[in-house]
């Protein structure tokens, strides 16, 4: 057994909205596919993934040295112990090579999505679905049917006001969702709380509504931002600072007592460990959004996860970013708080199988083998067509 290839191509998105910081219109990410040997049904099988929306393809790094690295090391080093799957450590460790510490952007990326294609590949060659693989191994077998999942929009767009985000608000719940994510920090704070007000007359209360200034705001916007919505007890106030800036979050909590929501741009565990001790974070109470397949993949999660129990927080305080299969199959696995949803607005790349459902505000598990994307036919085109 062996990885026969690796390949990767960069896909465009094509997309016009923005947030509080930059517009997608340049945005690009990574599809990967991981080639075994092992034959079932008559071909190979092929673990696929992409590099979730938000950060940009990262090819050059998979083909200058992660690649390279896999393909050069003796296969049987690769392998589980029982030497009937691909091992998602040892591999992991074999891409990690003469990498220098820190600086985990340049790389934590690139890493992550090479992992969770083969960890596409091992539940494939088990003949399971991802999320129970992963139950399997890190849950005690727990496997799950259904997850909480919110949805995400409210963007920023050309001729977008309130009584357009109130329709796509209205479509959102129509579809089966209870929990509304909205962007903040893009407009004056006067016309974002206008926007908040309006939306909480339509999801029923602050428990079913989050914010989302992607790190956009300056210290004093920060401040005033959490004064300003500080009445509405929001779901959560999703990255209302600069990521590495643990002095102003933890100085924000102090005047929030409402959830704060923040995470998806650290990319290591050291990151999320420094952001806990030093960021003011409330175990019982905020939500810690790491985004997996941008940190290194789903080893790499499991030891940031066994960081935050061993100092008291619960799985329920996750919600990792990213509304994908990928991220689905991964909280489901892990038994974490609930997934996001990005339906319609990242192209191919959003959303879930063709077939999943989505009622009271939680979604059901794909049966297929591994990820699933062969349920997303559109996505699915694109992964099959770079073998």
């Amino acid at each position: 057994m062996r990885i026969v290839d690796i390949r990767e191509v960069a896909i465009p998105l094509n997309s016009s909205i923005r947030n509080a910081v930059f517009d997608f219109s340049e945005m690009t990410t990574s599809v990967v596919a991981v080639i075994t040997d092992v034959i079932r049904d008559g071909k190979p099988i092929i673990g696929f993934a992409f590099n979730s929306t938000g950060r940009y393809a990262c090819g050059a790094q998979m083909r200058d040295r992660l690649i390279p690295r896999i393909m050069k090391a003796n296969p049987e080093s690769l392998l589980n112990d029982a030497g009937n799957n691909l091992d998602p450590e040892k591999i992991l460790s074999c891409m990690m090579q003469r990498e220098k510490p820190g600086g985990h952007t340049e790389r934590s990326v690139a890493v992550g999505t090479i992992e969770v294609a083969i960890w596409d590949a091992v539940a494939k060659i088990e003949g399971l679905p991802l999320h129970v693989t992963l139950a399997n191994q890190f849950s005690g077998g727990k496997v799950r049917k259904e997850i909480p999942c919110y949805v995400g929009g409210g963007w920023y767009a050309p001729n977008k006001g309130i009584p357009q985000l109130l329709e796509e608000i209205q479509s959102r719940l129509d579809q089966g969702y209870t929990t509304m994510k909205i962007k903040v920090g893009g407009a004056p704070i006067e016309e974002d709380i206008a926007r908040v007000e309006a939306s909480l007359k339509i999801v029923g209360g602050g428990q079913n509504l989050a914010v989302d200034a992607n790190a956009g705001l300056s210290p004093e916007r920060a401040i005033a931002y959490a004064k300003a919505l500080q009445p509405y007890q929001l779901r959560w106030f999703e990255e209302p600072t600069d990521p590495l800036d643990f002095a102003l979050l933890a100085e924000i909590v102090d005047i929030y007592s409402a959830p704060i929501g923040t995470g998806e741009n650290l990319f290591s565990t050291q990151d999320i460990r420094n952001l806990v001790q030093f960021g003011g974070l409330r175990k019982e109470t905020d939500i810690i959004q790491i985004d997996i397949p941008q940190s290194y993949g789903i080893v790499q999660f499991s030891r940031t996860l066994k960081m935050l129990e061993d100092r008291g927080w619960g799985r329920h305080s996750i919600f990792p970013h990213g509304g994908n299969q990928m991220t689905l199959a991964i909280v489901a696995g892990f038994g974490l708080g609930g997934c996001e949803a990005y339906p319609g607005t990242f192209g191919v790349f959003a959303g879930f199988a063709d077939d999943s459902r989505v009622a009271n505000g939680k979604i059901n598990l794909s049966e297929r083998p591994g990820i699933g994307f062969e349920g997303q036919n559109a996505l699915y085109e694109i992964m099959r067509n770079i073998v």
